[in-house]
């Protein structure tokens, strides 16, 4: 077979399938509510897209295929029946993923970090959320309060970092408790917790609804963060052609959110419940997250730093070598019979690309620095603009239309993220231009420079309305 010369180098004694029809078991843990997960369950799922790839020649020309789904909300329980041989393949972040392979090296086995699936190399993705009401505007004035978040998760990595930046004992200068989001949510609302650090989707989710505030973002520690997938050695080992048919259907469900974001955030929100709008936060191009499947030397870096922070918290007392523990030979295999190439790919560090014009002008955008969107309820596709001032005046109009706004969005000026432009903040320079920024700090300080004045969202688009 074709997928077999190109694993070259595999070991594949033990794979053996009978003279009769063989039931093949391909058991897969998603995390739907993760949802830059999708492309490695949620999509493929949903879509039916395995069945496209899985082999029907040579020693599978008889075999029949049992593709068996399980959700979870986080990955330590998925970790737990990957390790009990419940389930085959995985989706987690690189913490909890890193976690898994310490779980299997514990346990005598082997499990395989085999692709990237979406990730930040700045970090983007993980967060931290005061109530709304909160007079917190920094994570610097978080100093002896209590903050939840997810033990053993990417964000609880993400907030050892930035709590470390502040020159913080987290013993001692923060109140650190556990909390899943499910439980955060109902605190933060009651305001039983000062903040909460999370992973995608709920640093966007909670503010978007309407009742938490972003005050940091997780490019702002600038460590690198990803989820990806996973497999049972054993499994790869003896079903190569599976695991490189899994990462295919990977692949095409990564272009189909490329190509159609709105399409299918529309699906993920109809699954998981989390919305839309906020899908499109990481979706839609210039998202927050890049979706990326190869194996760049910062993803390879956030597995090496996961595993020193178990270390530290005692979550893991050995180590793991990240040169049998990543294997990249799958993905490159998938990406050869998939036509494309893996080379170019991880060499490829630009965001998911944005070709449009100015919903308002007709314009080709081509400054991608101050772009602004907004969906409209009713329209399939989200409107672009080249500028936050372009968006607005297009925002006054439609109001009047009496047109339903779904989001409008922003790009952050100084990090390039994607932001829900009413959590956001503006600032002008001297020729009254705007420029997005996650923080009210961060807007101060360039409108100081810039000899400029500072805008929440409303008044922001009142001004950009009175200066068109």
């Amino acid at each position: 077979m074709l997928l077999r010369t190109a694993l070259a180098g595999l070991v594949l004694a033990s794979f053996t399938l009978s003279a009769c029809a063989e039931t093949i078991r391909i058991a897969i843990g998603t995390q739907d509510t993760t949802i830059n997960c999708a492309a490695g369950g949620l999509l493929i799922r949903e879509l039916g897209l395995l069945d496209k790839y899985l082999p029907h020649d040579g020693p599978y020309k008889d075999a029949r295929y049992e593709v068996q789904w399980k959700n979870f909300t986080s990955g330590a329980p998925l970790t737990n029946e990957m390790v009990a041989g419940k389930l085959d393949f995985g989706a987690m972040a690189d913490f909890p993923g890193s976690f898994n392979g310490v779980a299997f090296e514990t346990a005598g086995k082997h499990s395989l970090f085999i692709s990237v699936l979406s990730g930040s190399i700045k970090g983007s993705g993980n967060g931290i959320v005061v109530p709304s009401a909160s007079p917190v505007q920094s994570l610097a004035e978080l100093k002896g309060k209590t903050i939840s978040v997810p033990f053993a998760s990417t964000a609880h990595g993400m907030l050892l970092r930035a709590v470390a930046a502040q020159g913080w004992d987290p013993l001692k200068d923060v109140n650190i408790i556990a909390q899943p989001p499910e439980v955060a949510g109902s605190a933060l609302q009651a305001g039983k917790i000062d903040a909460h650090a999370d992973f995608v989707p709920f640093a966007e989710l909670f503010p978007s609804r309407g009742f938490a505030r972003k005050i940091y973002d997780g490019s702002q520690a600038n460590a690198p963060t990803f989820h990806g997938a996973l497999v049972d050695q054993a499994y790869a080992k003896k079903y190569p052609e599976i695991v490189v048919a899994y990462l295919r259907a990977s692949i095409e469900a990564n272009q189909l959110l490329t190509a159609e974001p709105e399409k299918y955030s529309e699906l993920i929100a109809k699954v998981t419940g989390v919305d839309a709008e906020v899908n499109y936060l990481f979706y839609g191009p210039l998202g927050v997250q890049t979706r990326d499947l190869s194996w760049k030397p910062e993803y390879r870096q956030a597995v090496g730093t996961a595993i020193d922070t178990l270390k530290l918290l005692k979550k893991a007392d050995r180590g793991l070598d990240l040169n049998t523990f990543i294997d990249d030979q799958y993905i490159r295999a998938a990406f050869k019979a998939s036509n494309l190439d893996y080379s170019a790919q991880l060499a490829n560090y630009k965001p998911t690309p944005l070709t449009a014009v100015d919903a308002l002008s007709g314009k080709a955008i081509t400054d991608f620095s101050h772009v602004a969107e907004i969906w409209v309820r009713g329209e399939a596709k989200v409107r672009q603009y080249a500028s936050a001032e372009s968006a607005f005046t297009a925002l006054a109009s439609l109001k009047q239309e009496g047109k339903n706004i779904r989001a409008v969005y922003a790009q952050a000026s100084d990090s390039g993220i994607k932001l829900l432009a009413d959590q956001a903040w503006f600032a002008s320079d001297a020729q009254g231009h705007l420029s997005a920024f996650l923080l009210k700090g961060q807007a101060q300080q360039f409108a100081t420079a810039q000899g400029g004045k500072v805008f929440d969202f409303t008044d922001a688009t009142t001004q950009a309305v009175a200066v068109r």
